[in-house]
């Protein structure tokens, strides 16, 4: 490492050596200038169709190999499956817990019609149409084409953060939506992945289908159901009850919220259920569990400034990793599979799941033909994906397969990042204008009725 700090000279006492920096105070002066950049832009940057998702990628993928090389994670030894899993882990636990956090629906099934729907229905139509694609056009066994369905399947909870929820004053029925659609799917993904795992180390299904169904299905959502419920509720109570004696000091209060991420993720882990799953049922428990909303306000905004912080270190990184001799090389199936998911498969899903009168605010009606075909294109892939793709090369997922999957899932990520961060803004202006303003008199009557 060069050594920049300044010395005087014993020869020349007034001369100051001027040495290279080193390429990681490069990276953190790019960084902390980046920050103060978009800080400075934000207020023009929201009104202009750009997503900061895409200004971060960019930089990214300028700062990277194939450019001016300031940042090298595959030279630095730092690109492998589990330090990608781990971080992106991190992300998606936090984004989950602000998912959670940010809705205020009551908890009634009639409330959620739409967001069982999305699950039911709309994710796996979107898991078995890729992997369908997968099969009949890019030459992958029922494995790995199942694989590829599930690692994709998921909306994200992190780059999606424009259309959905916004306030805990939104009850808008299409961010509410996409909100617990992006919350949920990235935990109910998982059996998936494993059955795509599974698979491709053992094509007899039999030996393993029983144990996948009992223990991969029931026992890790009904855990991840459970833990989610109990493991937040006991910490809210113990918060409560230990600071009526001695109030916490105050910059740490905020840092309750973080704890109880981390302890229902690991003890969820710890018996098998679905950690993410388990995370997003805590931020609807602990928005449920204080009497005042100002403790979840205050927990909300600290996780969000958090999350955004990790988002930019997260796309950074993704635009880091990208090469263009890989990605041309599967330019044309990645092609294919970014056509049919964005245009055909979650759009068709998504009119099938919506189809007919939702049990949903306003009581039993017809959803918006634009609000369903926002709900079919808004499905934004992201870090949720990423996550599972590291995942699954940990647990199984090499060789020729591995890497035509993954610069797949690279490329299909970076397009969804460029095609919905340019859509989002006007879309979603427009949609407020002509849809949600008429929707939302009617929501918030109903809703009130019920709670």
């Amino acid at each position: 490492m060069t050594d920049i700090r300044v010395a005087r000279s014993i020869d020349s006492p007034l001369t100051l050596p001027i040495a290279m920096p080193d390429i990681y105070i490069l990276d953190l002066f790019v960084i902390g200038f980046l920050l103060f950049a978009v800080t400075l832009g934000s207020g023009w940057i929201v009104r202009l169709p750009l997503s900061f998702a895409i200004i971060y990628l960019v930089v990214g993928i300028l700062l990277g190999p194939s450019n001016l090389g300031l940042i090298r994670p595959r030279d630095a030894g730092i690109f492998n499956a589990e330090v990608l899993e781990r971080w992106t882990e991190l992300v998606v636990i936090i984004s989950v817990f602000s998912c959670g956090l940010r809705i205020v629906h009551p908890l009634r099934l009639r409330i959620w019609t739409i967001t069982g729907r999305l699950l039911v229905f709309l994710m796996p139509i979107s898991i078995f149409g890729l992997a369908l694609v997968g099969k009949l056009f890019l030459n992958m066994n029922w494995g790995e084409a199942i694989l590829l369905g599930a690692i994709l399947a998921p909306t994200d909870p992190v780059l999606a953060s424009e259309v959905q929820i916004t306030d805990l004053e939104d009850r808008d029925e299409l961010r509410f939506g996409l909100t617990s659609e992006g919350g949920l799917n990235d935990a109910l993904a998982f059996p998936f992945v494993y059955f795509g795992l599974y698979a491709i180390k053992d094509d007899n299904w039999n030996h393993w289908l029983r144990s996948w169904l009992f223990v991969d299905v029931f026992w890790a959502i009904a855990m991840g159901i459970v833990m989610g419920i109990v493991v937040p509720k006991g910490l809210v109570w113990l918060d409560r009850h230990v600071q009526k004696r001695r109030r916490a000091d105050e910059l740490m209060e905020d840092f309750i919220a973080l704890s109880i991420i981390f302890i229902t993720y690991t003890t969820t882990e710890i018996v098998n259920g679905y950690g993410f799953l388990a995370v997003f049922v805590a931020g609807l428990v602990v928005q449920r569990s204080y009497h005042s909303i100002e403790r979840p306000l205050a927990q909300l905004k600290f996780i969000e400034r958090l999350e955004k912080l990790l988002e930019i270190a997260t796309i950074l990184f993704l635009g880091s990793i990208l090469l263009l001799k890989p990605m041309l090389a599967y330019a044309s199936q990645s092609l294919l599979v970014i056509l049919l998911l964005f245009f055909i498969i979650r759009p068709v899903g998504t009119w099938i799941s919506t189809f007919g009168r939702i049990s949903s605010p306003p009581n039993l009606h017809r959803l918006h033909p634009v609000t369903r075909l926002l709900f079919g294109w808004f499905g934004i892939r992201g870090l949720g994906s990423l996550y599972y793709l590291a995942y699954a090369f940990g647990h199984g997922l090499k060789d020729k397969a591995g890497e035509k999957i993954a610069w797949i899932v690279y490329t299909t990520i970076v397009v969804s990042v460029i095609v919905h961060g340019i859509s989002s803004t006007p879309l979603m202006t427009w949609y407020e204008r002509h849809i949600g303003q008429r929707n939302r008199k009617l929501e918030r009557t109903t809703i009130d009725e019920f709670e």
